[in-house]
């Protein structure tokens, strides 16, 4: 083995480590393991195997560092180690491997920083490959020293500060990919470069298409950036030989897409999504013939009333993927649409304001796999020639006025996984063969029509994941097949006619988290089986004619965090409060030296925060209970109301995520309200203080807990309870970091036979629907708007306000869902979430 000098196994599932005994093969000089499952470190001993020219290990699962005398081995001209689990920072003396041409290094979780002298013991570099690390600093000043550098790649990662100028020395650059960094600046001078990734950086100022005026770029990336201006008329020639340009998602990216892009006659990809484009959507794109992605949506584009660009587009016979939403096209979709590519896979076309039917003709998109035409004003029924869709995955007509039965040819799509029809007009039954979509996994049909029993069939949907049956008038038993859907997490069938007993074969759905089956005519008793239900956190059985005890095997459900069986006809003796440390003052108010002296007389050391009718302290009562004080305001007039709301309004509320009032003290001159203590603070602090940090479970978690708390508040209580002021900083978290709801200053009870009231005191804007904040008209969806709004700034850790004009949070989460060529959806959540 002494005389080895290839010793090529890539691509052979092999398990095992790579022995010690390896650096004893000191003629070797290729070792090839690429596409093997080789674990453990890198040997120490490779250092010995000075003739070593070629080491590839990627594609593994190597974990440890990168040994330093890896740079001893002064032959190597080639040094791959992708997409394994390697950890730590780059050993610096593999900058001095002079022979050295590629450096591949992606797909690790390497840290540290690149050394400023990088390139100064690297003539002959060809290619370094380091994306999809975790390296931060600057990029190194000495690049311009790899004089023969081709391909730079270091995207997914933490580099920050400008790229500099001496990048542009790069005479032989090819190919420069740094997105997804926080880089700055802008390159120049880059006369060879045929691909150019600055996508999702801190790039700012005014777009120059000229910075791209290089007769060989092929590709342009310019994703995310805080970049401004508009398409100059001239990009035809400025950019004749472009194959993919991405200008999505800038900053503030106006004017209109103009009609010399058809000279950019090699386009493949075009992507203006997330913009403000304005004006008619060109007919001169259909003379982009070679175009496969075109990606318009989220802008405020229009086009005549028969969408004309659409019958243009039928001459791009390559094109796979079409996304317009998002757009006030207003109009009717032609007939012409069957005549589209029949390669299209994705055709995106939510929120654009379409009119009129859907065509017959495009049953003719027989490759079609994602057909999305929610939120427009179709009507009709859908046309059978959809049955001929037969690579259909997901399709969405959620929110339009679609009527008419759901036909049988939609049991004709084997590979739907998804159907969204809710809120139309459906009538009629559900067909007997529902059954067959076996490959579905999400079913939306709520706010229609529907009055028909839900078909046995339906046990059939073993892969069915969600089912929602909501506000229709079906009516008939719950088939006992309902417990074959073993892998449902959310049911909602609440809203309906369903009479008979809540069949026992429900308590087979143990991976069901969601149970609703409120608002229905379900008589008898709640069957036992429900306690085998061991994965439920949501359960909803009010307003029905249930009878009978609740079962005490229900106290199994160690998860459930809402249960709720009001206005039914249960009986029996209702539980004991269960005593804690509150109990025992919850019945007497405090008098005002009490107060003083659990505060340390309100001082400023024990202010933890202020409202709009007054400050919040800590302090602790002579019993050592921990509390937090309200103190209200009684200069402004609104803090007397307040303050006689939240005692109206909170003496009645019981419920684990809403915070507790203990007492009050109340006299002329001082109004105060003694609430639970929340050690961990609110959520606001959470998302916007550099020292506090929640992952995504948790932000999950507390979003849970709020949605708890404001569905008893609108369905749990005797009369609705809006609570008016839904945000952050009144979601506060206790030592077990679980939500508890807030400041209910300015909430509202809702009479028997209201839907809807109205108030002049409203939450921040931002939180409150525009209808409700210009009429002072509120409701319980006014508390469910501000939730939602509440839900996106949580994940994505962006404020409502953060936008200028009339770019709202919510409009900017929608269009930041970047969908690619599978049309996945890919939404910008705040980095800390990983």
């Amino acid at each position: 083995m002494s005389t080895l000098e290839t010793f090529n196994l890539n691509f052979n599932s092999i398990e095992c480590q790579i022995p010690e005994v390896i650096g004893s093969l000191i003629n070797l000089r290729e070792l090839r393991l690429r596409g093997n499952k080789i674990i453990g470190s890198i040997p120490l001993s490779l250092s010995n195997a000075s003739r070593l020219e070629t080491l590839d290990i990627s594609y593994s699962s190597l974990q440890g560092n990168i040994p330093e005398g890896i740079g001893n081995v002064h032959n190597m001209k080639l040094l791959g180690i992708q997409y394994n689990q390697l950890m730590g920072s780059i050993p610096f003396t593999i900058f001095n491997i002079s022979r050295i041409e590629v450096i591949a290094f992606t797909g690790n979780s390497l840290s540290g920083y690149l050394p400023n002298g990088l390139c100064n013991g690297l003539p002959i570099l060809k290619g370094l490959y380091l994306p999809d690390n975790k390296l931060h600093c600057h990029m190194p000043t000495s690049l311009s020293n790899c004089s023969q550098l081709q391909i730079l790649s270091l995207s997914e990662n933490e580099f920050d500060g400008p790229i500099h100028n001496e990048i542009g020395r790069l005479s032989n650059l090819q190919l420069l990919y740094v997105g997804v960094n926080y880089f700055t600046g802008m390159i120049r001078n880059l006369v060879e470069l045929e691909k150019l990734d600055l996508s999702i950086n801190s790039f700012s100022g005014s777009l120059d298409m000229e910075v791209f005026n290089i007769s060989g770029l092929r590709v342009v990336s310019l994703l995310n950036n805080n970049v401004s201006g508009s398409l100059t008329p001239n990009i035809g020639s400025i950019l004749p030989d472009i194959e993919e340009l991405y200008l999505g998602s800038l900053t503030n990216l106006v004017g209109t897409i103009p009609h010399s892009i058809s000279n950019c006659s090699k386009l493949t990809s075009l992507e203006l999504s997330i913009n403000k484009l304005t004006g008619l959507i060109p007919n001169s794109l259909g003379y982009l013939t070679h175009l496969q992605h075109l990606n318009l949506g989220g802008n405020n584009l229009t086009s005549d009333s028969s969408l004309s660009f659409l019958t243009t587009l039928t001459n791009c016979r390559n094109l796979t993927f079409l996304s317009l939403y998002w757009n006030p096209l207003n109009g009717m979709l032609p007939a012409s649409t069957g005549n589209l590519s029949t390669s299209l896979r994705t055709f995106l076309a939510d929120s654009c304001k379409i009119l009129g039917r859907i065509p017959n003709e495009d049953g003719n998109l027989s490759s079609l796999l994602f057909l999305y035409l929610s939120g427009n004003n179709l009507v009709g029924s859908i046309p059978t020639s959809i049955g001929n869709l037969r690579m259909l995955q997901r399709f969405n007509l959620t929110s339009n006025k679609v009527t008419g039965f759901i036909g049988d040819h939609i049991c004709k799509l084997q590979h739907l996984g998804e159907i969204h029809l809710g809120q139309n007009q459906f009538s009629g039954s559900l067909p007997n063969c529902i059954g067959n979509n076996t490959s579905l996994r999400e079913k939306h049909l709520g706010s229609n029509k529907l009055s028909s029993n839900i078909p046995p069939s339906l046990g059939n949907l073993h892969d069915l994941v969600v089912l929602d049956l909501s506000s229709n008038n079906m009516v008939g038993s719950l088939p006992p097949e309902i417990g074959n859907l073993k892998v449902a997490t959310k049911m909602d069938l609440s809203m309906n006619q369903f009479s008979n007993e809540i069949p026992r074969e429900i308590g087979e759905l143990q991976n069901l988290a969601h149970l609703s089956l409120r608002h229905n005519k379900l008589p008898g008793s709640i069957p036992d089986s429900i306690s085998n239900m061991v994965g439920l956190e949501f359960l909803d059985l009010s307003h029905n004619n249930i009878s009978g005890n609740i079962p005490k095997s229900l106290e199994k459900l160690q998860n459930l965090k809402y249960f709720n069986v009001s206005i039914n006809k249960l009986k029996g003796k209702r539980a004991p409060q269960q005593a804690d440390s509150l109990s025992a003052i919850t019945r007497e108010r405090i008098s005002y030296y009490e107060l003083i002296q659990a505060t340390d007389a309100l001082s400023e050391s024990n202010l933890i925060g202020s409202g709009n009718f007054g400050s919040f302290y800590k302090g602790a009562l002579r019993s050592g209970t921990a509390i937090a004080v309200k103190v209200f305001n009684l200069q402004l007039e609104a803090a007397f109301k307040s303050f006689d709301t939240e005692c109206e309004v909170l003496c009645s509320l019981r419920h684990r995520n809403l915070v507790k009032v203990i007492t009050s003290c109340s006299n002329l001159d001082f109004k105060a309200l003694v609430l639970e203590y929340m050690p961990n603070g609110s959520l606001e602090k959470y998302l916007y203080s550099h020292n506090y940090f929640l992952d995504i479970k948790q932000r999950l978690s507390i979003m849970i807990d709020v949605a708890c708390a404001l569905e008893y508040l609108h369905h749990g209580c005797s009369l609705p309870v809006i609570h008016c002021d839904v945000k952050p900083s009144n979601v506060l978290l206790d030592g077990d970091m679980v939500a508890h709801l807030s400041n209910f200053g300015i909430s509202k009870l809702l009479g028997e036979d209201q839907g809807d009231l109205y108030t002049k005191t409203l939450a921040i804007l931002g939180y409150i629907e525009s209808e409700y904040g210009q009429d002072g008209l509120v409701s319980t969806k006014c508390d469910v708007y501000s939730y939602g709004i509440m839900l996106l700034e949580t994940f994505t850790r962006r404020k409502p306000n953060d936008f200028e004009g009339d770019v709202s949070l919510k409009q900017w989460v929608n269009h930041s869902f970047s969908r690619d060529n599978n049309g996945r959806s890919r939404c910008q959540l705040d980095n800390t979430n990983e």
